[in-house]
């Protein structure tokens, strides 16, 4: 049966599944039906492979993907949540850092110099800073960033 463009067209066949499919015209290599001196129960179903047998490699193949893309997806989910952890911790150190430059620059409006105003916070006794003191409810450390008096570092 030849189409419109000359090429030759094979006959629809259905095959029946209960029969293997042959192919008695190729042989690709040599079938030894006592191998290692055992006799095959059936040397003629023994090596052979129906269209079916190709059809349940298929769907072995398609489970074995779908195995393979839920093991990567579980893995690439715990990657997610520990990204989303790095960018919560992230977050809040911009949030402290932001946090600490805008009491840096409080404190940067006082016309003292900073060692006389940390000695002035630090020193309740005087009355002038007195005032201050609760509303700062902090203190500023060594590299000059505030730290809350409730951590209580010193």
């Amino acid at each position: 049966m030849e189409d419109d463009r000359g090429f030759v067209k094979a006959e629809l066949v259905l095959l029946d599944e209960s029969r293997p499919n042959f192919q008695k015209e190729v042989n690709l290599a040599e079938r030894n039906t006592s191998p290692d001196g055992f006799a095959l129960v059936d040397p003629d179903r023994s090596g052979k492979k129906t269209q079916f047998d190709l059809v349940d490699l298929a769907s072995e193949i398609q489970k074995a993907d779908e195995f393979t893309i839920a093991t990567a997806g579980s893995k690439l989910s715990v990657i997610v949540e520990q990204m989303k952890f790095l960018q919560q911790q992230a977050r809040k150190v911009l949030e402290d850092s932001n946090r600490n430059k805008q009491l840096n620059h409080v404190a940067s409006t006082s016309k003292r110099s900073l060692e006389k105003y940390t000695t002035s916070i630090r020193n309740p006794q005087d009355r002038s800073t007195l005032a201050c003191y609760p509303l700062m409810n902090g203190d500023l450390n060594a590299q000059s960033t505030w730290v809350p008096t409730s951590w209580n570092l010193t």
